[in-house]
């Protein structure tokens, strides 16, 4: 394999590897149980618009094993289970306190989901084990490379890895405009929240993550270079959002 983002990849963790160590699971703690509405607000209310776009790009059979990784609050399983309930969805997440609001909703809808509190780059399942897998709005907090060799690696052969997060924007004029709505946003929202200290700690770390980011392109390519066939990936939001979808050789 050759390895075109390697360096931009040792960047990204030599410049986050203190936060992701030390900080962001306090983050995800601070804000769990308002955590998905922060984000709908954050969206100015295009947040379910777009999950619902990445749901119908998901194609899920009975009896298919589904483990979705990074899973927070359980909202993507549980609209899996509600698109087809003879599935069987495992959820990984490093975040308990997360999982506690997404296995709490999940029991409110009447569903299961195995969950699993775990370091996501080393998924704690044998080879060529889901069907499924997906991830959503966390790749930039993790190292890319190994999460998603991970998830090739517990994928069957022909099974499909769905990918849905915000990315850096490939027009610049976009990509300025964008950080600028995210700090004014991430500035109030923290206020009309009342966000703990950890939360209002990292606003600066959450743009500096996309801006050392992958844009949709450069997510595909690097996809590729993983060993990922048919790789399509699709921007929304003038680029900010991307779904990418690849399958298992």
């Amino acid at each position: 394999m050759s390895c075109t983002y390697c360096e931009k990849e040792s960047a990204r963790v030599q410049a986050f590897k203190s936060i992701w160590a030390n900080d962001i699971n306090d983050v995800f703690a601070d804000v769990a149980n308002y955590y998905d509405r922060i984000n709908n607000f954050a969206s100015l209310g295009l947040l379910n618009r777009i999950r619902q776009q990445f749901l119908s790009t998901i194609e899920v059979r009975p009896d298919h094993k589904v483990l979705d990784v990074c899973a927070g609050t359980n909202v993507i399983g549980i609209d899996l289970l509600k698109k087809q309930p003879d599935i069987d969805v495992y959820a990984v997440d490093r975040s308990a306190a997360m999982q506690d609001v997404g296995r709490n909703r999940a029991k409110q809808h009447g569903f299961e989901i195995n969950g699993f509190i775990c370091d996501v780059h080393k998924l704690p399942f044998p080879d060529n084990y889901f069907d499924v897998v997906t991830l959503q709005y966390a790749t930039r907090h993790l190292r890319v490379m190994d999460v998603f060799s991970e998830i090739n690696r517990v994928l069957k052969p022909g099974g499909n890895f769905y990918h849905c997060d915000m990315l850096r924007p490939a027009n610049k004029i976009i990509e300025h405009g964008y950080y600028i709505y995210l700090r004014a946003s991430l500035a109030f929202l923290s206020w009309a929240f009342r966000s703990g200290s950890a939360a209002v700690k990292c606003q600066d770390y959450f743009i500096d993550a996309i801006r050392m980011f992958y844009s949709t392109d450069e997510l595909s390519n690097l996809l590729t270079e993983l060993g990922f066939a048919d790789v399509t990936g699709n921007s929304v939001l003038g680029g900010t959002v991307a779904f990418h979808k690849a399958c298992k050789v």
